[in-house]
């Protein structure tokens, strides 16, 4: 994962763990959706259309299938073409891209 500078911000394994750049493990993804802080509480989920939820099921954002990431307001604030919607989503929680 890098900030809109290139410079790398994180890295998520194919298993689905999330590390930050030191490669320290900061969270999970699990196969339902269910995206799990390092001590496995649960901090937010992507739903299949793409919609991402915090922990209590208000909506953060949308995965667009083509890539586009949208705000809770529908406004695009980034792409993320040709990774898993769960991939992607991962930023809401763990990275601040600016």
């Amino acid at each position: 994962i890098e900030n809109s500078s290139h410079s790398t911000v994180g890295y998520i394994k194919t298993d689905g763990t999330i590390e930050n750049k030191n490669h320290s493990t900061i969270g999970y993804i699990k196969s339902d959706g269910t995206i799990g802080s390092k001590s496995h509480s649960t901090v937010g989920y992507v739903k299949k259309d793409g919609t991402v939820e915090n922990s209590s099921h208000s909506t953060m954002g949308y995965i667009k299938d083509d890539g586009t990431v949208e705000n809770s307001s529908h406004s695009t604030i980034g792409y993320a073409r040709g990774v898993k919607k769960e991939w992607a989503a991962v930023a809401f929680f763990f990275f601040k891209l600016d």
